[in-house]
C-alpha cells in the first residue's frame, strides 16, 4: 500500500502513519513466516535447475534403455549366429570323421578306386556310432565284393597261368593278316 493512495482518500497524516506502520508490521510478519523472498526465489531457481537436470537424466536413461534394447537384440542375434555356427561346425566335424573312417575302411578292404566305391555305397545308411566306428559299411562292401569283385584288389591268384605266357604260342596277327591278303 502506498501513502499517496491513502492521501487521495483524504485521510489525516496521523491516521496514514498508523496504517503504514500496521501494514509494515504485517509485511515483516509475512516475511518472517515465509522467510526471505530472495532465498525463496533462489530456492525456486534451485528446484528448477534440479528439475531440468532430472529431465536431462531421464532422457539420457531413456536413450540408454533404447541402446540396451538394441544391445540385447544384437546379443540375441549373435547368440543365434553362434548356435548356428556351432551346429554347422559340429556337422562338418562329424562329416570329416565319417569320411576319414570310411577312407580307412576302404583302404583296409583293398578298394582299387575309393571314389568309385563311394558312389556305389548308400551313404545315408553309413553312420558313426558312439565309439566312432562305422555302421553298415561292411555289409555294403561285402555285397559289392560279390557283385563287382573287379573293384577290389584281390592280389594274385595261385596257379594262374595264362595261355601263351611263355611266348611259344604267340601269334603274329599282322603276319597272319598279311598272309591272308597275299593268298597264302
Amino acid at each position: 500500500m502506498k501513502r499517496e493512495f491513502l492521501k487521495d482518500l483524504n485521510l489525516e497524516d496521523k491516521v496514514i502513519d498508523q496504517i503504514m506502520s500496521a501494514n509494515g508490521a504485517d509485511i515483516e510478519n509475512t516475511k518472517k513466516s515465509f522467510g526471505d523472498v530472495d532465498s525463496i526465489k533462489q530456492e525456486n531457481e534451485s528446484y528448477k535447475t534440479q528439475l531440468a537436470e532430472r529431465d536431462k537424466d531421464i532422457k539420457s536413461l531413456s536413450k540408454q534403455v533404447k541402446d540396451n534394447d538394441d544391445l540385447s537384440n544384437q546379443l540375441k542375434d549373435l547368440q543365434g549366429k553362434y548356435k548356428t555356427d556351432t551346429t554347422n561346425l559340429n556337422n562338418q566335424l562329424s562329416q570329416t570323421k565319417l569320411n576319414g573312417a570310411l577312407n580307412e575302411t576302404l583302404t583296409a578292404a583293398k578298394v582299387r578306386n575309393p571314389k568309385a566305391i563311394k558312389g556305389l555305397l548308400n551313404m545315408d545308411d553309413i553312420k558313426l556310432n558312439d565309439k566312432d566306428e562305422l555302421v553298415s559299411v561292411n555289409d555294403q562292401l561285402d555285397s559289392l565284393k560279390k557283385t563287382d569283385a573287379y573293384l577290389f584288389d584281390e592280389g594274385q591268384h595261385q596257379g594262374y597261368s595264362p595261355a601263351g605266357g611263355n611266348g611259344s604260342h604267340d601269334k603274329n596277327d599282322v603276319q597272319t593278316l598279311t598272309n591272308i591278303f597275299k593268298g597264302e
